[in-house]
């Protein structure tokens, strides 16, 4: 490292002095604070492209996270779509009281439930394909579910309608902890220069 260092700053002070020798020794600090500031390059003077972008290498916890952050947030975007698409092999598992209440859902409560749903898928892909923009897109989804939980759980009895069953409380609070895993997964990752 010292090596490859000494020759970064025998390059920059080559390439202020050039030809003419004659040069302010301010101007080849300045150089040597540029060289030093700089990343290392690989031998031969060329940079790797992670170097050059300035983004890090991709960790393979980021890979594990993203396929499974993928697969989770499929299994909710199929839920969605069974629901909408009102299937019926999928929703024959629900009483006629519990499947009025999800057909009656109004459509402010769809279209938040919509955006947490496919906001979420769509994070999965941006983390993997490691853009910073899964960040805001993890929290969108996340807010979006909240509201459509506020809707479920308290502007409507969805406790009730759904038999006060404790798996299906703990199966929400699942989601969210999910949900919020992920975004606060995202946003390190963004800190940390891993997503670009």
């Amino acid at each position: 490292m010292v090596v490859a260092h000494s020759s970064r700053v025998a390059v920059a002070v080559e390439m202020v002095v050039g030809k003419d020798r004659k040069v302010q020794v301010g101007t080849i600090r300045k150089a040597v604070g540029a060289v030093r500031s700089a990343p290392a390059s690989r031998p031969g003077g060329a940079m790797s492209a992670e170097q050059e972008s300035g983004i890090q290498r991709t960790p393979k916890h980021l890979w594990i996270v993203g396929v499974i952050a993928l697969l989770w947030n499929a299994m909710g975007a199929m839920d969605y779509l069974m629901t909408q698409t009102k299937n019926e092999a999928y929703m024959g598992q629900f009483t006629p009281e519990q499947l009025a209440f999800f057909y009656g859902f109004p459509t402010w409560v769809v279209a938040t439930w919509a955006i947490a749903v496919w906001a979420g898928v769509l994070g999965a892909v941006l983390l993997l394909l490691r853009k910073r923009l899964a960040v805001p897109v993890f929290l969108a989804s996340l807010v979006a579910m909240v509201i459509t939980t506020i809707h479920n759980y308290v502007l409507a009895d969805g406790w009730e309608v759904m038999g006060g069953d404790a798996m299906a409380l703990g199966f929400t609070v699942l989601i969210f902890v999910v949900a919020i895993a992920l975004y606060m997964y995202a946003r390190a990752m963004e800190k940390q220069g891993t997503l670009a």
